[in-house]
């Protein structure tokens, strides 16, 4: 039976993994479908090759450092228990690489490629690490002093903060470092728009990144025993929220309605878990305002060039879900209890401040010896030509 129990284990994270794994391709999309054409290749690439980058550098140091644990080793020790500890690292893994892909979009029409790649080798392999052993690895005293200044540890059951307020708030970093895009913000204090390139390709980004999501929060379980049909009707309820509450205050423009689902479901991961299915539906609901609120600020009054608004989407909202899940997770309101409200304070505000600072010292390390974004010409003419040599719709004379 125990073996039965293990197979049974390394099949449900694997199945997970999969999944997760399926949402970069949302990633993709989104922002293939966001960017002007002419940066649309660059966008499918950066995703792909980010993803491999992050892989090494989570394999051979970021999961060292988050959880205290190699693989070092021969594959008869890897293969033990059904190979249970490789398929949780693959798991483990595709949130890692969410935070690069997560920055794509911020930075997205203008950053070069070498200097992107080489940052994302460190935000996965020290970066994210970090605050990621401190939160789930029970490393570094992190929970421990959280536990003993309010009596609970922070909560953070799918990574509300862990993942999606950490790539956010690093993506801003990057963001303010690497500056607008050319002519973006004009001398005579006009902004030039930059509408979507594809609305079906943004909408089947999300629909993907959706879809995934049920994998993101329900197999955070990370074993068959601990599954709860409650996780998954919560980010059900998120995401209706999400949607409802963008649409409506988007005044039912697609890009916000698209964006809504996902700000829904950054909100909830954390407590998704100890929720109230209501709960999670008016947590799931602010974080749809939230962006569509912030989004508007961040582009047309404070003047920061956020391609995907990836800072009101995973920075704010994920720091929402934080304190969301001290809110609505409390009996009072419905939930299973065992949260405590300043205890989520706290850690949403340690993860914050921890991912802008890591965020400043990588891109800003890098902007010391080499630049981070195209050239003036190579911006004008677009990424795709000027990195891939190749646009995403080629023109090609017939050969006769």
């Amino acid at each position: 039976m125990d073996q039965v129990k293990q197979g049974t284990d390394a099949l449900f994270i694997l199945l997970g993994a999969i999944m997760v794994l399926a949402m970069h391709a949302g990633f993709a999309f989104l922002e293939l479908g966001t960017v002007r054409q002419k940066n649309q290749v660059n966008a499918l690439v950066k995703i792909l090759v980010d993803f491999s980058v992050s892989t090494l550098a989570y394999f051979l140091v970021g999961y060292t450092v988050a959880y205290g644990i190699d693989f070092f080793s021969g594959a008869d020790t890897l293969a033990a228990k059904s190979g249970y500890e490789l398929v949780k690292f693959f798991f483990l893994l595709t949130f890692a690489a969410a935070i690069p892909a997560i920055v794509s979009g911020g930075i997205a029409e203008r950053s070069r490629f070498g200097p992107q790649l080489v940052a994302t080798g460190l935000i996965v392999a020290v970066v994210y690490p970090l605050f990621e052993g401190a939160v789930w690895g029970g490393r570094f005293n992190m929970q421990a002093w959280i536990n003993q200044l309010t009596g609970a540890d922070f909560h953070d059951f799918a990574g509300s903060v862990v993942v999606h307020a950490v790539g956010g708030w690093i993506a801003l970093a990057a963001v303010l470092l690497l500056g607008a895009r050319r002519n973006r913000y004009r001398k005579d204090g006009g902004i030039s728009a930059h509408p979507p390139s594809s609305i079906p390709f943004l909408a089947l980004g999300a629909w993907i990144l959706t879809v995934g999501w049920f994998g993101f929060n329900v197999m955070s379980a990370q074993t068959i025993d601990k599954i709860s049909g409650l996780v998954a009707v919560n980010s059900l309820m998120a995401m209706v929220g999400g949607t409802l509450a963008a649409a409506l205050l988007g005044r039912n423009d697609p890009g916000f309605a698209y964006n809504g689902p996902l700000a829904g479901l950054v909100a909830v991961c954390a407590g998704s878990d100890v929720m109230h299915p209501l709960g999670s539906l008016v947590a799931g609901a602010i974080g749809g305002a939230i962006f569509v609120a912030m989004f508007t600020l961040t582009q047309n009054r404070w003047k920061i060039d956020d391609v995907l608004g990836v800072w009101p989407l995973h920075g704010l909202c994920g720091a929402w879900g934080g304190i969301a899940c001290g809110i609505f997770g409390s009996q009072a309101l419905g939930g299973l209890g065992g949260v405590s409200l300043t205890a989520q304070l706290i850690g949403t505000a340690v993860g914050v401040g921890w991912a802008l600072l890591g965020g400043f010292l990588v891109y800003g390390g890098i902007r010391l010896v080499t630049p981070l974004r195209l050239t003036q010409e190579q911006e004008y003419d677009g990424a795709d030509l000027s990195i891939h040599r190749i646009g995403a719709t080629p023109e090609r004379e017939a050969a006769w």
